[in-house]
């Protein structure tokens, strides 16, 4: 078995494990209510983040390359998971503006054709998708800016952070590739 199925079977296993901590509370708490859907739902963002971190990685040894693409998906990751368990703005139908951000970050990615210099570009411009849903938001006259305009524009700020480091990971890792030689397109 090559190394790339181990690793697909390892994080198999490890996001069976990690549903096992609210299957068990489920069990035993009333304030843990997962439904069927949550379980699918949490499942596939896991497995599926794990799944493109690998293959987004499998072919360099760039260790910035790895760092980047690990933070491009934790940050694409945590944006899913807290606009889908609670919303990021509230209750509020905006939030669907926030299903862009991640739009932008795989057009990105096809066009950058997984090359570093023009992932860090895709990156940026995910970074400003991020950053515009809640001035977006605020501009519609969103009324619903719960826990707080603050707090929204914080995490967004947090996120928009993750992004631009990633960018600038990216960035570092086609530097490292021209001076070691290897081909990266600029265009």
């Amino acid at each position: 078995m090559n190394k790339l199925n181990r690793n697909v079977i390892r994080l198999a296993l490890i996001t069976g494990a990690i549903l096992m901590v609210p299957l068990v509370a489920t069990q035993f708490s009333n304030e843990v209510v997962w439904t069927l859907f949550d379980f699918v739902f949490a499942g596939t963002l896991i497995f599926g983040t794990g799944l493109l971190y690998l293959l987004a990685t499998k072919m360099t040894g760039n260790t910035a390359y790895r760092m980047a693409a690990g933070l491009a998906l934790a940050a694409t990751f945590f944006l899913i998971w807290i606009n889908g368990a609670v919303g990021i703005i509230g209750n509020s139908d905006i939030n669907i503006l926030y299903l862009g951000v991640p739009m932008v970050g795989v057009v990105g990615t096809l066009i950058a054709g997984l090359r570093p210099f023009e992932m860090s570009r895709a990156m940026f411009v995910t970074a400003l998708a991020q950053a515009l849903v809640p001035v977006v938001a605020v501009l519609m006259g969103e009324p619903d800016f719960a826990p707080g305009v603050l707090q929204v524009f914080v995490l967004n700020g947090v996120l928009v952070l993750l992004f631009v480091g990633a960018a600038l990971l990216f960035r570092r890792a086609a530097a490292q590739n021209n001076e070691s030689g290897v081909e990266t397109h600029h265009a």
